[in-house]
Formats: structure tokens, sequence, C-alpha cells
């Protein structure tokens, strides 16, 4: 139970801190400008900007006062005299077969092994012997050069939303063959993917996550896209990213040791998410 104070203090920290992250994204949007790593978590997951704003306290948690607040219209929301609280039991009627997934997909990626000898090698897997590419910048070291380190390195992507973008040429290069069917038996806490998608499954479990989750997965998201361009074969410079030189052991190291960090971090979030909504499964 929150008493009015608390909850309205939860509610516009949680706002501001939401509108911190996507006031860049938005003043772009109003002039028609783009940035390309940071609209992606705006651009490939199809979440709108104002669903980071719009805080819920988490399944279980009493709103005392709240009856009569503009989130009684919310959906999944139910009134208890005058106070207001998340109604989880439709929410798990209406989506049973999705929170049983989502959980049992987090806890099977964290009970795995890493695999951190990838060096984000899918970006360039992306661009192999391709004339036209997905983002304004420029490669980096040119197609021919970008094209022998693919073919110098092991390419071990296990993420399927990755590996559909491999060029045709690609495919057969990589050991592994990920698809929609195999990802809950391949996806593993190393991958960045699979660490970014950790804020699309939050976004997904709606007002049974408590927004502080929320916007932590949103975080983290948004770190390891950072480094998931710096380390692609993209010239990001003019847009405010130094390279990590993959294709060098002091590329490789600082890779490694960065995606480390970031794979405890989606590890600790995927274990905060189940046990916020593994009741409901």
């Amino acid at each position: 139970m929150l008493e009015p104070a608390a909850w309205r203090s939860l509610e516009a920290e949680h706002q501001q801190r939401a509108d911190a992250f996507t006031a860049a994204r938005r003043e772009r949007a109003a002039t028609g400008a783009s940035h390309p790593v940071d609209d992606f978590l705006f651009t490939y997951y199809p979440f709108r900007p104002g669903l980071l704003r719009r805080w819920h306290p988490g399944a279980g948690m009493l709103l005392r006062g709240a009856a009569a607040e503009e989130r009684a219209g919310w959906k999944w929301y139910r009134t208890e005299g005058a106070d207001l609280a998340v109604d989880d039991a439709a929410f798990r009627e209406k989506n049973a077969r999705s929170i049983r997934f989502i959980v049992t997909l987090l806890a099977n990626t964290a009970q795995r092994p890493g695999n951190f000898g990838c060096f984000g090698l899918h970006e360039w897997a992306m661009v192999y012997r391709k004339g036209e590419h997905r983002h304004v910048a420029p490669l980096r070291l040119g197609q021919n050069a970008t094209d022998d380190v693919v073919e110098t390195h092991r390419i071990a992507c296990t993420h399927f939303d990755a590996f559909r973008f491999f060029t045709p040429d690609a495919l057969p290069l990589n050991v592994l063959q990920p698809s929609r069917e195999n990802q809950p038996r391949l996806e593993q806490p190393g991958c960045l993917h699979a660490g970014m998608d950790v804020y699309k499954w939050v976004i997904k479990l709606g007002p049974l996550v408590p927004g502080d989750l929320l916007l932590d997965s949103f975080e983290l998201a948004r770190d390891i896209r950072r480094l998931d361009m710096q380390a692609s074969p993209y010239d990001l410079v003019d847009w405010g990213y130094s390279p990590v030189a993959i294709e060098t052991p002091d590329g490789k190291a600082e890779y490694e040791r960065r995606q480390r960090a970031l794979a405890e971090r989606s590890n600790v979030l995927r274990a905060r998410t189940i046990a916020a909504v593994s009741p409901l499964a």
C-alpha cells in the first residue's frame, strides 16, 4: 500500500527520469532530424516514448486515494473504494501464455553461460559484401577491409533478430542458424541484442512491472546500443561515438570487458522481472 504522498513522489520522479531519457529524441522528432545510434530504441522497438513516462506501481500494490485520478481509466486498473490497484488477475487471464513465455525465456537465458567471443561481429555480417547499407554513416575500414574482418573471424551469433539481417553471403558463415523456433534454446546473457530485449519483455508486461524496472531496462538497452554501434563497422565519430576496434587485440579486450559488465546488468534485470511477475505465470 502506498499513501498519496509516496506514490505521487514516485510518479513524479519516474516522469522526470523518463523525460530525460527521451528529450533528445523528442527534440529531433520535432524537426525531422534523426540519429543512427540514439534513435534505435524508438524505431526498432514499436514503443512510443510516452510509454516510458507512464509510471506503474507494479502488481500487488494499492494506491491510496487514487480512484479519482486519470489512471483509474487506464487499462488493467481496478478501483477498491477510493483506492486503485493494478488488475493483475485480468492481465494474467488475458496474457497468461505470453507471461509464461517471457518468464521462461528470461530464466533460461540467465542460467546459460555467456558467449563472450562474438565481438559484435553480427553488425559486420549485416554489411558483408554489400554495396548499400542501412545507416548513413560510412564504413570505417571501407568495404573490402570490412569483408576481410568477417572472413578472418569466427561468426557465432545466437540471436535471431540480429541473424535475420545478415547478408545472404554472410548467413552460411555463422556457426549457428538461429530461428524464432530455437530462440528459447539459444539465447544467452552475453548477447547484446538479448540484453536490449529485456526492455522489450519488460514493456510487454505492462503494469505488472514497477516503473523503476522499466526505466532501468531502457537505460541498459541504451547503453548496450552504444557499445553495439561503437563496435560496428560504421564510422560514427561525427555522431559522437568513438570506435571500439574489434579487429584489434585491444579492441577485442575492451569489447569483452564492457560486454561482461552489460551481461551482469542484464541478468540482474532478468531476475527482477521474474520476481515481479513469476507468481502470475
